[in-house]
């Protein structure tokens, strides 16, 4: 029977016999190579060698094998067809066709890891799936999900007559197997069509590889532990990976259940979603004995959610409302207490987010394993949590580090996620933002219910908003909520897990629950999530369930649906820059653009968003007005020159805009700030400066409106704003560079008077008591950029500070340095040094195993002034020493200092083929970029070209060209603009 589309490419059985025959007779010669794709028995070299791999995939435990119908089912053709010579069809769009749906899998998988054989290059697995499904439309054609797999046979049983058993079901004869590539796709064709309403099971067998350099799919991590080199196997399925380790409908909205069996080495455990369920041994075609592990059967759930892990671990529990908790790390890291902190949080989080949805958690145990190398992430399996350990084990030297929250914040997301992703699945991946942004925002009110102390506006500020305002603007960025027509490879996934996502997810979930209240916030949640429970929803679900909540009462008056208001900030990219009037009251919104462009005509972003203003005067809260068109006129916000008050608009900084006021407003607010800069709240202090400063970068504000702001800093002693105030002025073009010789006696004469407070407060803490630091987040996120300032100023009891710990640290290593100003200190320990200090963190480096540890050493090794140092520092790294410094781009971070840019230079002109060589074509590109970064003329670039031709491919030398005239413009730019700020700095100094 035909396929149910037109459009696709079907071959009846009869025809696939006569044509397979012809191609025997036509290709005698190749008769072995024909019979093995014949029969699809792809069993790599490896497998063999192993001895672990039978030629048929294993039997499911406990799962009768299929006995054969009358008339032998013909085994079917594998190819892959790829985009250039394939037919048009379903398998050419990236949504899988509705034909099936599944509703439970019956996984096995057996990798062929041993603890005794860790040097093989080429690791496998193979493994078999039952795969029951619905058939919704008649097709005689099936597609899943299958990248990178090796599928050895298929077949397909049914109709299964569910009162009869399986044993009765029927067979459906599969005519040919074949990869569609391009959208990862494995094609069966059928001899006959399935019948709509009736189930069936798949049943495949297959292998893989196992990843050894990306963290998809299932992955092998290397590591040392006991002093003994060991191994271990993960799976990271999010978003598409599912697919590179079993055939599976790999789409989040295709939930269904999962019986896992993982086949391992005795001396491993293996850990799942589920509990185990049963342990049993078999026996390889060598009388190699392995453990065949069986897990309960999972909650309905997304194939991004299953994970396995096989693995020689410790781990440490506990017992949470009659749930078991584990968390699993290298034998050391358990001995030494290393996983305690996150053990210790774990159940109380689990037990807070219990009891605020009123929903509890379904699975009867969770799992937290903390690999060697994740990537710097984390993943929230149902059930198998996995972590890279950076973000889960808390060392002893790690206290005055800002880890203890970090690893709060992380393990809170993560658990989050466990409602958030989990328990409700967005419907498809353009709304992964109700995961994550959700899971994101939450992670701030468990931290804030565990530490009410900490100043949370103020960590959102730093941790979230901060980082997307200065990265989504209205022509660039996507929008939050996108249209699944407007994705057409399955790399686009990929890219959706960023700050828009995450950050700007999580602000606005942020702004919902402000202009609402957390009642109604919670309350509406809480019904969202009980009736998508193991099912999926769409955004419009969740502001269904919002405009209930608002419904059922009457105290909270919207001036449109919650719908209408959301899309609006949902759907378009961007946000906002709210400007009032204070003379008159007119305030008027616009989109925000990276350089306000004057002729707003030729812009093509049109539309307005319905905002929340949270407001005060004079400090005191007033009531929330919406600005819900381009202008509007607010009597209740004018002021005049005469008298003392001032306006603030976005409270806390909840809403998801920026705030610029006419000449007076922003006046007004100076003079309150040099009046009594402490009746203007800590987070509206850190306002006024993000804002400002960014509002005059792109030309919305004069430069001098936000340096006004900084004129009181000498009363302030809120080292987060600090921080602010020197991320904005303490610029490397304004003061590393060498363009701006001028500024930096300004800046240095205007920010040390003002600085010398702080200093003192902080420098004293580091001398007399830094434990004190400890509980004290922002300053331990802040302390880098302020000592950093200090020293680069020329503070002299901070380059004395810096030579003391340094050789302090030198004479005696279990004196360690601070680490909120490690970098600091490192870095001017070597620039104040010579080679008796450079040599001593050469040892250091060359004895640390820790990656961050050792990229923090190369970069200060770069901060020798000393151009001799330098230069043998780069011949260390390319000559004598290649096999060093893997984390590091030498020359790089040599040619990142204005000293070092020459010395860079130079010794490429010698070394280019070295350099090229040790770090790739690619670096040389990128090395010019960083050398000519000051450039701000056309004869500049021509020497720079001239530089670089012997160097670099003809397109290479175009891309170049094209960038270097991108930094010269840029520079011409912040020319102008340091001028102003020097002419700023006179008057003020």
């Amino acid at each position: 029977m035909g396929p149910p589309s037109s459009s696709g490419f079907y071959v009846s059985r009869a025809v696939a016999l006569l044509l397979a025959g012809l191609a025997a007779a036509l290709l005698l010669a190749l008769a072995v190579l024909a019979s093995l794709y014949g029969h699809c028995a792809r069993v790599p070299p490896s497998e063999l060698r192993d001895g672990g791999a039978p030629a048929a995939a294993p039997s499911l435990p406990g799962k009768q094998e299929p006995t054969s119908q009358p008339g032998p089912t013909p085994e079917p053709d594998v190819a892959a067809t790829r985009s250039s010579w394939r037919p048009p069809g379903p398998w050419d769009q990236l949504r899988l066709p509705p034909w099936l749906v599944p509703l439970h899998y019956e996984l096995e998988l057996w990798p062929r890891l041993r603890p005794d054989d860790l040097s093989a290059s080429a690791l496998r697995f193979t493994g078999r799936v039952n795969i029951t499904v619905r058939c919704t439309t008649a097709t005689a054609r099936l597609l899943l999900h299958s990248l990178f797999l090796d599928c050895e046979s298929a077949e397909v049983r049914g109709p299964l007559s569910l009162d009869a058993g399986d044993a009765t079901a029927g067979r459906v004869s599969v005519v040919e197997m074949w990869f569609a590539v391009d959208m990862q796709y494995l094609v069966l064709e059928l001899g006959e069509a399935l019948q709509p309403g009736s189930l069936y099971e798949l049943q495949l067998s297959f292998s893989g590889p196992v990843s050894q350099d990306t963290r998809e799919g299932l992955f092998l991590n290397l590591y040392t532990d006991q002093g003994e080199r060991r191994a271990l196997l993960a799976s990271h399925m999010e978003p598409t990976f599912a697919r590179n380790v079993f055939p599976c409908f790999d789409e989040p909205a295709l939930k269904a259940t999962f019986n896992i069996t993982v086949i391992h080495h005795p001396r491993y455990v293996a850990l799942s979603n589920m509990p185990k369920l049963s342990q049993s041994e078999k026996e390889d075609v060598n009388g190699s004995k392995w453990t065949v592990t069986t897990f309960h059967t999972t909650p309905h759930m997304p194939t991004y959610l299953a994970a396995f892990v096989i693995c020689d671990y410790e781990h440490i529990g506990r017992i949470e409302r009659g749930k078991e908790i584990r968390i699993w790390a290298r034998k050391d890291a358990i001995a030494d207490g290393n996983a305690d902190f996150a053990l210790n949080i774990t159940g109380p989080i689990f037990s807070f987010l219990e009891d605020l949805f009123n929903i509890s958690y379904p699975l009867p145990k969770t799992d937290i394993i903390a690999l060697p190398t994740f990537d710097n992430r984390a993943m929230e399996n149902w059930g198998l949590l996995i972590f890279d350990e950076s973000l889960l084990l808390l060392q002893p030297n790690d206290k005055l580090t800002e880890k203890k929250i970090m690893i709060s914040y992380i393990v809170s997301h993560e658990i989050g996620h466990q409602w958030f992703g989990n328990l409700v699945t967005m419907n498809w991946w353009n709304n992964i933002w109700l995961n994550e942004g959700f899971a994101s925002y939450f992670e701030f009110g468990i931290i804030n219910h565990f530490n009410p102390k900490l100043p949370m506006n103020e960590i959102f500020f730093s941790n979230i908003l901060h980082g997307v305002l200065r990265e989504d603007h209205a022509l660039v960025s996507r929008a939050v909520s996108m249209k699944v027509e407007s994705f057409t490879e399955t790399n686009e996934i990929d890219e959706l897990f960023d700050l828009i996502t995450y950050n700007k997810g999580a602000s606005l979930a942020r702004m919902l629950s402000s202009f609402l209240n957390e009642k109604i916030f919670i309350s509406a949640l809480k019904s969202y999530l009980e009736t998508f429970s193991y099912s999926n929803a769409e955004q419009d679900d969740l502001w269904r369930h919002f405009q209930m909540a608002i419904d059922d009462q009457s105290k909270i008056l919207l001036p449109a649906t919650v719908k209408s208001i959301m899309d609006s900030w949902t759907h378009q990219s961007g946000f906002p820059v709210i400007t009032l009037n204070v003379s008159t009251g007119v305030m008027k919104q616009e989109p925000f653009y990276l350089g306000k462009v004057k002729n707003q005509t030729l812009l093509t972003h049109n539309d307005t968003w319905i905002i929340p203003i949270l407001w005060m005067k004079n400090g005191t809260t007033q009531s929330l007005v919406w600005l819900d068109k381009s202008s509007k006129v607010f009597p209740e916000m004018q002021i005049s020159d005469s008298d003392h008050d001032w306006v603030i608009l976005n409270l806390n900084m909840t809403g998801y805009y920026r705030v610029n006021y006419d000449k007076l407003g922003w006046k007004k607010l100076n003079q309150q700030l040099e009046k009594d800069h402490k009746a203007i709240p800590v987070i509206h202090r850190l306002q006024l400066v993000d804002d400002a400063f960014s509002l005059s970068k792109n030309d919305y504000i004069e430069i001098e409106t936000a340096l006004d702001l900084t004129k009181y800093l000498a009363e302030e002693d809120e080292i987060i704003v600090w921080h602010a105030v020197l991320m904005n002025l303490v610029t490397r073009d304004l003061v590393s560079d060498g363009n701006n010789h001028d500024i930096y006696p300004l800046l240095k004469k205007y920010l040390l008077k003002r600085l010398i407070s702080i200093w003192n407060t902080y420098s004293t803490m580091i001398r007399e008591n830094v434990t004190a630091l400890q509980e004290d987040y922002l300053a331990l996120i802040s302390l880098d950029k302020v000592f950093g300032t200090a020293c680069l100023l020329g503070l002299e009891d901070c380059l004395q500070l810096s030579r003391e710990l340094f050789r302090n640290w030198m004479n005696h290593p279990e004196n360690e340095i601070p680490n909120p100003i490690k970098n600091v200190i490192l870095c001017y320990g070597i620039a104040l040094g010579n080679d008796k200090e450079w040599d001593f963190l050469l040892k250091i480096y060359n004895n640390n195993t820790e990656e961050e540890e050792r990229i923090q050493l190369a970069y200060a090794m770069s901060c020798s002034k000393d151009p001799r140092i330098l230069n043998r520092y780069m011949d260390y790294a390319i000559t004598v020493s290649p096999f060093t410094f893997n984390e590091t781009n030498v020359i790089e971070a040599v040619a990142a200092s204005e000293v070092g840019r020459y010395v860079a230079k130079d010794f490429l002109i010698n070394n280019w083929q070295a350099v090229s060589e040790r770090y790739g074509t690619q670096s040389l590109v990128t090395l010019l970029y960083v050398i000519g970064r000051t450039i701000s003329t056309d004869l500049q670039i021509s020497e720079l070209q001239q530089f670089c031709s012997n160097m670099l491919e003809e397109h290479q030398r175009l891309t170049v060209q094209a960038k270097l005239q991108t930094i010269k413009n840029e520079n011409l730019k912040n020319k102008e603009r340091s001028a102003r700020i020097a002419a700023w700095l006179r008057k003020n100094t």
